[in-house]
């Protein structure tokens, strides 16, 4: 399954398929995201790590226009999304997927039914019925599950959901330009933790996808980042690749890439 991206000029190629600009959001008096800047280059994994609570997931839903920012703008391929209705953004959100972290599937459907449904309910899908399971049955091969059509989720390891629900992600016509990825080896054993990385950059070198993937797993964050971002207090303190975190000394850093408790959080028993 290939993706179909000849229609995009030099200039396009060129240019960030996201940005964000100066996006500040708050929740009450919690200040969760602090002007923020990025630009998400296509083509490649941008990864955002972070401690919990420190507003990643908030920033996809930034991205996909789940949540509006109180200050700010966000663009998508050049155009700013974050003020256009919901009406507005479902063309725009035909060209992002979004893997949750739970992986929402539907328990009394099957997996085939499962990987269908979004192209059953979108009226501007191009394909037939017929042609939306072949497509289906190509994506569950693609992720290793081909004759898993009619198992149902809770028959499923939670690796083999996980994996249903990439294929959902990449079931369209035409394919997702961007794919969000939330805590995508949340749950998983190391071993299954592996499948899933090798797959996230398989999607990436196949069907030529951007990822934005948020996540605490440090194993993932360098097998599958070409970039990665530290969030930490509303602000990116590291952005860098892979081997540029290695060396970044930055004490907040190092300790979430070590997984050191910060000093603050260590509490002490007293007798």
């Amino acid at each position: 399954m290939d993706s179909d991206r000849s229609s995009e000029t030099a200039a396009d190629l060129r240019r960030p398929i996201i940005e964000l600009r100066g996006v500040t959001k708050r929740f009450g008096r919690q200040l969760v995201l602090d002007d923020i800047d990025l630009a998400v280059e296509r083509g490649k994994n941008t990864v955002i790590i972070g401690r919990s609570g420190t507003g990643k997931s908030v920033l996809l839903k930034h991205i996909v226009g789940l949540l509006k920012p109180d200050r700010g703008e966000v663009y998508f391929e050049g155009q700013r999304i974050d003020q256009l209705s919901e009406r507005a953004l479902v063309p725009i959100r035909r060209q992002i997927s979004f893997v949750f972290q739970l992986n929402a599937l539907f328990d009394s459907m099957t997996v085939l039914e499962n990987v269908t449904f979004p192209m059953m309910e979108n009226s501007d899908v191009r394909l037939d019925r017929e042609q939306m399971i072949a497509l289906a049955r190509r994506c569950l091969s693609m992720v290793g599950l081909a004759g898993f059509d009619h198992k149902r989720p809770a028959e499923l390891s939670g690796g083999e959901k996980k994996r249903v629900a990439f294929a959902r992600a990449i079931a369209m016509d035409p394919p997702p330009k961007v794919i969000l990825y939330d805590e995508p080896t949340a749950g998983l054993d190391p071993q299954r933790s592996d499948v899933i990385n090798k797959l996230i950059r398989e999607l990436q070198e196949k069907v030529h996808v951007t990822g934005i993937v948020v996540t605490h797993d440090m194993k993932l964050a360098y097998e599958v980042g070409d970039r990665i971002l530290m969030l930490y207090n509303g602000r990116f303190i590291a952005d860098c690749t892979p081997e540029e975190l290695r060396q970044v000394r930055d004490p907040h850093v190092r300790r979430f890439v070590d997984g050191e408790a910060e000093p603050e959080d260590v509490v002490t028993y007293v007798a």
